[in-house]
């Protein structure tokens, strides 16, 4: 039987937040969109405003409503639904970033409707009635007119019992491989800094924060005495002309999501591009192909080598190696030494940044140059064994992730008799 969700479950939206239920004599939690994720809630971060009496009355979560996020910037995070358990005690309630869903006594089982608000979300049916520019909002009026296939309330039973046993195994799984993939990204990490170090040999003690240990026959030299150093800049944009016939690539920010976890090793492509005259009339200069760029704001810490000339914005510092260092050995460094460059240099609570005095002092081991390309081509050989083995684990994520999805979408629309179905799960 198909009904509208109305019909199914009490749908209301939550208490609008104002200045004036920051304090009162009735504070009590209350959860927000912040608070949900795609299938479980997040409690770490709960606030807190006056709900009176008759209005806690009104907007007090009961253990199993189905909370779904009313509005976000994406299509595919908007609709996302997580489902109350009680895991506070007391009152808890909730605010308008947040639709409740109340399953209709008689009519729907609360674990089979958090099921379909799953399913909702994510074959797209709750993005549909949402609209908006920036942020997209669905409102109740909205979700009340989805269409819902409620059979008998034994047999939504018989569902959500199917759905709460075969995801969790899904679940599971995807749980084990996550962690596979962070043993082999650790793996590769410790390959890289003994390469880099030089810690599969004699080594000798060093004053370097991040590298306490170098081999024993390696020295260690300012950085800024073995590459020339550099930066960007944006040119003007209240200047139209100045971004027309843009054909010169150009380092930003935007392109740091590439490289954020060691990715790639050589960016050719940028994001955003520059023109000729924008170069001409700003503080920005082309780097020749090969040299090494480290973001410094918003996303700092992060280094990636040059595949072609380009220009940088200012965000980024970049080195320009001179003979006694290879760029790629540099760029491998600079990736050991991220946890030092955020964790000492950074500064800023909101968005960290690396300031230039700061980069000028920074010291690097120097090996001879043989022992650069020998780091270098271990570093290559370990990223290779890693990106096959991630790809291939990721792989298998996506199509368990894919799996799921279906399962609950045709467990929910009626396509998949619980009853007889195998789990079809890989073990």
């Amino acid at each position: 039987m198909k009904l509208t969700l109305s019909q199914a479950a009490e749908v209301r939206l939550g208490r609008q937040r104002s200045p004036r239920f920051e304090s009162g004599d009735h504070m009590v939690p209350y959860l927000r969109s912040a608070n949900v994720l795609n299938g479980e809630l997040d409690l770490t971060d709960v606030k807190s405003m006056n709900f009176a009496p008759n209005e806690q009355e009104i907007f007090r979560l009961a253990e199993g409503d189905v909370l779904v996020t009313e509005g976000s910037g994406s299509r595919e995070t908007v609709g996302m639904s997580a489902v109350w358990q009680g895991d506070l005690p007391g009152t808890v309630c909730f605010q308008n970033t947040l639709i409740r869903l109340r399953p209709r006594a008689g009519v729907t089982d609360g674990r089979y409707l958090a099921w379909w608000a799953r399913h909702a979300h994510a074959s797209g049916e709750i993005a549909a009635v949402a609209s908006g520019a920036n942020i997209l909002h669905i409102g109740s009026d909205g979700l009340k007119r989805l269409l819902i296939n409620v059979p008998s309330l034994d047999e939504q039973r018989r569902i959500a019992d199917f759905l709460d046993h075969h995801v969790a195994r899904i679940d599971q799984i995807i749980a084990a491989r996550r962690e596979q993939l962070a043993s082999i990204e650790e793996q590769f990490a410790s390959v890289r800094r003994v390469a880099v170090l030089g810690e599969n040999g004699p080594t000798r003690p060093t004053d370097l924060p991040w590298a306490p240990r170098i081999a024993d026959s390696w020295s260690v030299r300012r950085l800024s005495h073995l590459a020339a150093m550099g930066t960007g800049h944006t040119p003007s944009r209240n200047e139209p002309s100045f971004w027309v016939n843009c054909d010169i690539p150009w380092l930003t920010t935007s392109d740091v999501h590439r490289f954020r976890r060691d990715e790639i090793d050589v960016v050719t492509q940028t994001t955003l591009s520059i023109s000729e005259l924008g170069l001409a009339n700003s503080a920005a200069v082309i780097h020749p192909v090969r040299t090494v760029a480290l973001s410094r704001t918003a996303s700092a810490g992060f280094a990636i080598l040059m595949g072609c000339d380009m220009a940088t914005s200012q965000d980024f510092v970049t080195w320009t190696c001179g003979p006694d260092l290879i760029p790629e050995y540099l760029l491998h460094s600079l990736r050991v030494m991220r946890p030092y460059l955020l964790g000492y240099l950074a500064t800023g609570s909101t968005h960290k940044t690396i300031y230039f005095p700061d980069l000028m002092d920074l010291r690097v081991p120097l090996p001879p140059l043989d022992d650069q390309r020998t780091a270098v081509e271990q570093v290559r050989r370990a990223g290779l064994i890693c990106g096959e083995a991630t790809a291939a684990l990721s792989g298998q994520i996506g199509l368990l992730s894919e799996y799921k999805e279906s399962l609950i979408t045709a467990a929910v629309t009626g396509d998949l008799d619980v009853t007889t179905a195998g789990s079809g799960i890989p073990r």
